[in-house]
């Protein structure tokens, strides 16, 4: 068992370029591209690096994801709720059973971590 490993560069991956399960266009004509560079041993994580470009998505969570913004900014509002704004540097997370819309201002570049 492999216990520390070295991400590949995304260059060396396909891409996956459909939207993601849960995620669909509201507004603009945003595209997406997911790189999954390492699955835990056990299959119960995924990390990687997912590009955006800008307008906006609603999305639906049905797993937890940790996110590191590498660079753009985007507004994350819950359904009901109040707008999060974020920026290059900026880390959070996102839970199961999270519904809202992710609106991309300029173009998205991040690290994730999902717990599947």
């Amino acid at each position: 068992m492999t216990c520390l490993t070295k991400l590949y560069n995304e260059d060396a991956i396909d891409a996956i370029t459909e939207d993601l399960d849960g995620w669909r266009v509201v507004d603009g004509h945003p595209t997406m591209k997911t790189w999954i560079l390492h699955t835990s041993n056990d299959g119960s994580m995924i990390s990687g690096m997912w590009t955006a470009t800008e307008g906006t998505y609603h999305a639906v969570y049905a797993e937890y994801e940790f996110v590191h913004l590498i660079e753009g900014r985007i507004i994350i509002t819950p359904d009901g709720g109040e707008p999060m704004h974020v920026g290059p540097g900026d880390a959070f997370v996102v839970d199961v059973g999270f519904s809202g819309t992710w609106e991309i201002t300029e173009a998205v570049v991040k690290h994730f971590d999902i717990k599947l």
